[in-house]
């Protein structure tokens, strides 16, 4: 019987994890099938039993559950107790265990930059940025700064991390090397023209780096790219993090190149 594994949330639109995860089943020949799972948040609790009796072998978690998931854990990694959120439920033997990948997909899609930003400020205050700052202090970055148009979330965020709370109105005004737009700002739909950073007001060599990936290059994206500038595109992040995942639930290796195919094919469809 093939193993099981899925994503939960609510609502559930459009995900390209199915399409990520069975292709990596598929081309290293594991029995295994991944679902979408729609669930309300009232039904979390028996999900979650169903996930010990059935077994079900790994979820990916999005929102609203990757906060309310950690209660049913058995354990959980100091990455996601430090971002206070779980997207990646795993076993270990019999202990279910949270990790958040989010952070992992960060990681990665920065680790090419030579040299690494020596500051960076991060875009937005909701769970996305907390796993971008939570990467760059992985990374080492001596400055990480946030900013949001709630002053008050921002706030807690830098408190939470020990890192800058800069206004909105003056997130431009400093010579950031690195700029993270984790806002849902030119993401596909009614935000799709809109631009949380003026790129002409990048320096030469800053790298403007967006969690959005749908589309692949959003207005900030590609007008950073126009203006000269170095981008990496969300698509690596969400490369990543899909990777991360694979590797906890299975001990293998997805080949990334060919992953990265499959999701940039998905999007230009």
């Amino acid at each position: 019987m093939p193993r099981s594994y899925g994503i939960i949330g609510w609502p559930l639109g459009h995900t390209m994890s199915p399409a990520l995860h069975n292709h990596g089943f598929e081309r290293l020949g594991i029995d295994a099938y991944y679902e979408a799972w729609p669930l309300e948040p009232k039904d979390l609790p028996a999900f979650m039993q169903r996930v010990r009796t059935v077994p079900i072998h790994g979820l990916s978690v999005t929102i609203p559950h990757k906060r309310a998931v950690m209660a049913f854990l058995d354990e959980i990694s100091d990455r996601a107790e430090a971002v206070g959120a779980v997207n990646t439920v795993y076993w270990d033997k019999d202990r279910l265990c949270g990790e958040n990948t989010d952070v992992i997909g960060v990681v990665a899609s920065l680790r090419t930059l030579d040299p690494l930003p020596r500051s960076a400020v991060v875009l937005g205050a909701g769970g996305a940025a907390r796993a971008a700052v939570a990467g760059f202090l992985e990374l080492g970055i001596p400055r990480v700064a946030v900013s949001n148009r709630t002053r008050s979330k921002a706030d807690a965020l830098a408190a939470d991390f020990g890192v800058e709370c800069v206004e909105w109105s003056a997130r431009m005004d400093s010579p950031w090397d690195l700029v993270c737009n984790a806002t849902p700002l030119g993401m596909a739909g009614s935000l799709e023209g809109q631009t949380p950073f003026d790129a002409a007001r990048l320096t030469e060599n800053a790298v403007a780096f967006d969690i959005v990936y749908n589309p692949l290059e959003t207005r900030f994206l590609a007008e950073a790219r126009a203006a000269g500038r170095r981008t990496i595109s969300g698509l690596e992040m969400f490369l990543h993090q899909g990777l991360a995942q694979f590797r906890l639930w299975t001990g293998r290796e997805m080949d990334e190149a060919e992953a990265r195919q499959l999701l940039l094919s998905a999007l230009r469809q």
